[in-house]
């Protein structure tokens, strides 16, 4: 694995998370990110053998968020901790997933995170069309990686 650097922009981004306080910095952890990828992957694989939607939205949100531990990992980061680390994840994923593949799904991660909230909390039920938003978000999100030298 060797991620891509991260371009100006990107930085700046992150450093705005570093600077608010979401993110800390860490010693980079190629081999704690690969297992975040590899639990993606494992989730992915699994993911057309399930058939209610609840459970393959739910894995598929955690395919999304092990790619962004991926990601926090091999660049030398992790979430603060306290209320928000999956938002800070999020935001994460938006700073280095700046452009397509990965641009629209890492946007996309929020809107599945706050979704997520809801039927965890006030027992929304996700229905099959919110299962296959979450799937293909987590496939975008893994492709990005792998993009990104992932």
């Amino acid at each position: 694995m060797s991620p891509a650097a991260l371009t100006s922009v990107q930085k700046q981004a992150v450093d705005a998370l570093l600077a608010a306080g979401r993110v800390a910095v860490v010693p980079i952890d190629l081999a704690k990110a690969e297992l975040f990828l590899q639990q993606a992957d494992d989730i992915l694989a699994d993911l057309p053998r399930l058939t209610r939607s609840q459970n393959r939205y739910n894995l598929a949100y955690d395919a999304c968020h092990d790619v962004g531990e991926a990601l926090l990992a091999a660049y030398g980061y992790r979430t603060v901790s306290g209320p928000g680390q999956h938002e800070a994840v999020g935001r994460f994923l938006r700073a280095v997933f700046d452009h397509p593949p990965g641009q629209r799904a890492a946007k996309r991660f929020d809107q599945l995170r706050r979704s997520r909230n809801q039927q965890r909390y006030a027992a929304q039920p996700i229905g099959a069309a919110d299962a296959s938003v979450a799937t293909q978000t987590a496939i975008d999100l893994r492709t990005a990686a792998r993009s990104q030298g992932m």
